[in-house]
């Protein structure tokens, strides 16, 4: 037995070392998470297999999301035109809100594909209820097709309610295609949609298991949360499908939020990325190119937006780069509010040089974790903060989910991005970057509306954490770069 032993213990050693020689020489990761994974390989070893197994392999380096059909609607034209433009000085800003970050707007163009549209309207909901009023209301009047992506989709009273109408205006012969996360909405099968494709409907799940109930790709999960309909009514933002989103989970309360309702030429570029995530979950039954999905957008406003996404798929961190970008040409205030704050040196680095150069830099964070860890570790990097200048607001009114920044009163993003690893580098996210001072103006309103609701973290309070805060903060920071 004692032999036994040896021989296991030996050989859990030489399986940890290959698999410690494999994260730093073969998958080049960046030295923060390899040291992480070492850590976990070696003080867990046999357990410490398993995390790794499950959330720690990369994703292999190959185009995920093919559609051949793209050139049809002209989007590399249309980029290299922009760029071009940008270029040589010709290019027609309607707005000076969109002339002065027009060199974001190249970021966005070069390192994204990311096309600025300038005739859109825009509405802002901070409140589920509103925002799945407007939704059901829009689904409700669909005519040609309606194409719905959520990271996580329950099939609760929310839930149904949209199903419901779904298999009618399948019925009716309206196109209904459903995309859901397999991770994220843990326990949806497509079988669940039985009615909905009896009536015509299609249903896919992003990356799905491949054993039933057992799903070892934790990582690379779909995070984002769009719709479109008809081609002419786009939405984007934060909210997921389900009665919590109402406020309705005893344990969150009530669920602070935010979400945005485009009408306008950047509903062509939300709908170009449903595509290509439908077409990269689709076995059989891809999207072809067809203008019922394109169809020409009377100017609905003068709201300018690109839509961007990232993913680990690609080279560069798309989301982060415009975050940072924005961080840069700050000049009077940053607001940020997100529920995880788990940023990387870069961010934490530019945050803390705003802070020292006098800009006003205030960051919104729940009251309540949903992740014990990434809890903690939000609570140990914004200490950081505050010992630059920073200003923190702990949300008490339930729970906040909002991924925004905005600054200035000049520019702001909304979308599905958090501020952390897994958002900026193993997730498939999605923002709108806006151009506009009104709606930069409205939703820093609605973050100083929550200052309100919130309680001020001071630097005098954080210095007299407990003991054991400290223990929980110290451990969720080490493991903050693989959370």
């Amino acid at each position: 037995m004692a032999q036994f032993i040896t021989y296991t213990t030996v050989a859990i050693f030489i399986l940890n070392i290959f698999l410690a020689i494999a994260l730093i020489f073969l998958e080049r990761r960046d030295a923060t998470s390899t040291w992480a994974w070492l850590l976990v390989l070696f003080f867990i070893p046999v357990l410490g297999f398993f995390i790794y197994l499950t959330f720690g392999r990369q994703l292999r380096k190959k185009q995920l999301f093919r559609w051949e059909d793209r050139n049809k609607i002209g989007i590399e034209q249309l980029v290299n035109y922009q760029i071009e433009a940008i270029e040589d000085g010709t290019f027609d800003f309607r707005l000076d809100d969109t002339a002065h970050y027009q060199d974001m707007v190249y970021l966005h163009l070069r390192n994204n594909h990311a096309l600025l549209t300038q005739d859109n309207n825009m509405e802002i909901f901070n409140d589920g209820g509103k925002k799945f009023e407007a939704l059901l209301d829009d689904l409700e009047n669909a005519k040609d097709h309606i194409h719905i992506q959520y990271y996580i989709f329950r099939l609760d009273n929310l839930g149904q309610r949209i199903l419901d109408i779904l298999i009618r205006k399948a019925k009716s012969g309206v196109r209904v295609r459903v995309l859901f996360d397999d991770i994220g909405s843990r326990g949806l099968r497509k079988r669940h949609f039985r009615e909905l494709t009896a009536a015509g409907g299609e249903v896919e799940a992003f990356f799905p298991a491949i054993l039933p109930l057992i799903n070892p790709r934790m990582n690379y999960r779909n995070h984002r949360k769009i719709a479109i309909i008809d081609g002419r009514v786009g939405y984007v933002g934060g909210f997921n499908v389900g009665d919590e989103y109402l406020g309705l989970n005893r344990r969150f309360g009530y669920w602070r939020d935010t979400h945005l309702r485009i009408e306008g030429s950047a509903v062509h570029p939300l709908q170009t990325r449903f595509i290509l995530d439908w077409n990269q979950a689709s076995a059989s039954h891809d999207i072809e190119y067809h203008e019922r999905y394109f169809p020409a957008i009377p100017r609905k406003g003068s709201v300018g937006m690109q839509i961007v996404s990232s993913g680990p798929d690609e080279q560069w961190e798309q989301i982060k780069d415009g975050y940072l970008k924005m961080i840069h040409l700050a000049k009077k205030y940053i607001y940020i509010q997100t529920p995880y704050f788990i940023p990387d040196a870069s961010f934490l680095d530019a945050l803390r040089i705003a802070c020292l150069s006098g800009i006003d830099v205030r960051i919104m964070i729940p009251n309540k974790p949903d992740h014990m860890f990434v809890y903690w570790a939000t609570y140990s990097h914004v200490g950081i903060l505050l010992r630059a200048g920073a200003k923190v607001y702990i949300y008490e009114n339930g729970f906040i989910h909002a991924k925004m920044i905005v600054v200035d009163d000049e520019v702001a993003t909304v979308g599905t991005a958090n501020i952390d690893v897994r958002s900026f580098k193993l997730n498939f996210e999605i923002n709108a970057f806006i151009y506009d001072r009104e709606k930069s103006h409205e939703l820093a309103e609605l973050f100083e509306q929550d200052m309100r609701l919130s309680t001020e973290l001071t630097l005098e309070a954080y210095q007299n954490r407990t003991t054991n805060i400290r223990f929980k903060e110290s451990v969720s920071r080490l493991l903050s770069p693989i959370l």
